[in-house]
């Protein structure tokens, strides 16, 4: 649904400071309960679950037990929906003041990434990782974050120099230090699963080691 209504609102701004499209500003305040629920949701989901990837994890004994485990595992994940609802819900709704829906849009595409993840999670939970299915999600997902998280952002300056008749290489020095701050922050936990993502595909799609030779009875 993101990815639909980034699509819609990016295409539809051909200017890419000034254009507006209404849902840039609805669809903020949709996704802001999802993020929540989200944190919520995979917390319940890493409190009961008896098997994760394969291998058995005893249920902590307390709430307070789940809740620390839960912290040392996604500390990472919880601190990127936090910073969506405490720094970006802000910034997309009080602080452009209508301006750059264009980049907004693009932002919200980077989700199209996320149904591979939840697929692949899915298979491995269900036993599934060495099937053909499993093989196929694993490739779609390195293409589509590869695309709609890592090269977004040398995109979004490109589309931004093409606006100001600017070169790339010319665009950072243009921009605000906060600007730039800002997108390496955004950028640098997407490099980090990006990194994880290919060393997954990696174990994936290499080919099995050869069977050790039969000793002779």
């Amino acid at each position: 649904m993101a990815s639909t209504a980034g699509y819609i609102i990016s295409s539809s701004c051909h200017h890419v400071i000034d254009d507006q499209h209404w849902l840039a500003g609805a669809y903020p305040h949709f996704a802001v309960p999802y993020f929540i629920y989200d944190v919520y949701a995979m917390f319940l989901c890493h409190w009961h679950r008896g098997q994760v990837k394969g291998h058995e994890v005893a249920p902590p004994p307390s709430l307070r037990a789940a809740a620390g485990a839960y912290l040392r595992k996604d500390l990472l994940m919880v601190l990127h929906h936090a910073a969506m609802v405490l720094v970006c819900f802000p910034v997309a709704t009080l602080w452009r003041q209508g301006k750059g829906d264009f980049f907004l849009g693009c932002l919200l595409m980077a989700e199209l990434s996320t149904p591979f993840v939840c697929l692949g999670k899915v298979l491995i939970l269900y036993r599934r990782q060495h099937t053909a299915l499993h093989k196929l999600n694993g490739a779609a997902l390195l293409v589509t974050f590869l695309l709609c998280r890592v090269l977004l952002f040398p995109y979004l300056y490109w589309a931004y120099g093409r606006q100001r008749g600017l070169p790339l290489l010319r665009v950072p020095g243009a921009l605000p230090p906060a600007y730039n701050a800002a997108a390496a922050a955004l950028l640098a936990p997407q490099l980090y699963w990006f990194a994880l993502i290919c060393r997954g595909a990696w174990r994936l799609f290499r080919a099995p080691p050869p069977p050790p030779p039969r000793q002779p009875p």
